[in-house]
Order: C-alpha cells, then structure tokens, then sequence
C-alpha cells in the first residue's frame, strides 16, 4: 500500500481534511474529490457501523484523498477491523500516556512490531504488497484530549511508530475545566503552543480538529495535520446559505 497522507506530511506540507458521520457512499464521493487531503471518518460519536465505513471508503478510490478512521476506543479488536476493511491509518482517542500510545502502535502493526491479527481481506483485495508494506504505511495518529495528555506529551510523541498528535480542543476544555474551547484564555492557548512545540522536537506533525473560523490560526501556530468542519457541518451550512437567499428574494 501507499499512504499519500503520509508522504505529504513527511514532504512538509500542511494537509487538510474534514470529520465524516454521514453514513452515505455519496457523501464521501463528492468530498474525496474536490481537493480534501484527508477524509476522517468517525466510530466514535457517529452511529456507523463497520460495514458502512467499508461502504464509504470504496468509492474514495482512484481519488488523491486519504481515509483515515476514529475507532471507538483504543481497543485492538476495533482497530484491526478498521484496518482490515481499507482505512490507511487511525485516529485512536483518549490517548493520555506513553503506555497508552505504544498500545495503540501495537494494535496497527503486524508482528513482530505489533499484535494486529492477519486477514486483511478489503485491503489486501487489489493489493499484492499490503501485508508487507502496511506496517510501514498505516499512519497512527492518537487524539490529545485531557490535561494528562498534555502533561504527557513528550512521552507520547516519543513513542516509536505514533506518527502525529490531533488535538481535540472540546474535551480538551472539559478536561481543563473550561466548560468550551476559550481562545482567548492564555492558559487554553498555551497548550496548543506546547502540542506543536513538541511535534517539532520529535520531528513529527502535530494536528487539531478546526473550523472555518479558526483553521488559518491552526495553520498560522504550526498545526499540519488538521481537519475543518465536518460533512454535517457543510450540510447545514449550505442549506442556510440557500434559504437565506431564496427567503431574501422575496
């Protein structure tokens, strides 16, 4: 196989993507080709099942755009699945410690680098070196959500295989007791200052979950791995945006 989200970042360049919970093959069709670097789509808070990820990454082939899966947790049994179905990499929340990330690293790797399991039936279908390739390709990015991680954050960029950090700003609030992202609170600012600072020392990217109104600071701090908005998100949006106009028409 061959991680072209992998390879951008590894070039330097800074990618960008957008959360999925839309359950339809439709949905990533039209995203996967209008310039998206990265679509991630999300076991965690979404209702899909593994069957419609599967659905909603076939037609993201012959596209430049990457599928990257949220599995629910970091669970190895999930992670495999995910994997064994064609996502290039994982989002693995809730990652908070060194022990934590190597878990994660061991779920995505085949032996004797890791403990995934053999049978990786879609994404091996048309793809003769997957199995000797996948442990070098399939990116493993673990979500920093808590002050723990934060506090950890050198241990867990230092983990051998982590390839990058994604920020998740609305845990991260709760978990500082913020209650929402403040950012305009020093002590909320800082942390994203710290996360990139890091990456940089150990040489791999740092990322965030943004939105249109704050991706271009995203990027301005260092953050190269990010996604903006969410299919859902450009839905409600656009329907606005049209009524807005036929109701103003009138």
């Amino acid at each position: 196989m061959k991680n072209l989200l992998k390879e951008k970042l590894n070039r330097g360049e800074t990618v960008i993507g957008t959360f999925v919970g839309l359950g339809h093959s439709d949905v990533t069709e039209v995203l996967s080709r209008i310039g998206f670097d990265w679509l991630l789509l999300d076991g965690e808070h979404s209702p899909m099942s593994f069957e419609t990820m599967q659905q909603l990454m076939q037609p993201m082939n012959g596209s430049n755009c990457t599928p990257i899966v949220r599995p629910q947790w970091n669970d190895m049994v999930i992670i495999k699945r995910v994997l064994d179905i064609g996502a290039h990499g994982v989002l693995v929340p809730w990652v908070n410690t060194r022990e934590e990330a190597e878990y994660a690293v061991r779920a995505c790797k085949y032996p004797p680098e890791g403990l995934r399991g053999c049978g990786p039936r879609r994404a091996s279908l048309f793809d003769p070196a997957y199995m000797q390739t996948a442990n070098d390709e399939i990116m493993v990015i673990v979500q920093i959500e808590t002050a723990k991680s934060v506090a950890n954050i050198d241990d867990i960029f230092s983990v051998k295989g982590v390839d990058a950090c994604y920020i998740g700003p609305f845990d991260l609030a709760l978990s500082m007791g913020f209650g929402a992202p403040r950012w305009n609170e020093p002590k909320y600012t800082e942390v994203f200052d710290k996360v990139v600072k890091a990456g940089k020392k150990w040489g791999k990217p740092a990322g965030m979950f943004a939105v249109q109104e704050n991706i271009q600071w995203a990027v301005s701090k260092g953050f190269r791995l990010n996604t903006v908005d969410s299919a859902d998100a450009f839905l409600v949006q656009g329907a606005r945006i049209a009524l807005d106009k036929a109701r103003g028409s009138k």
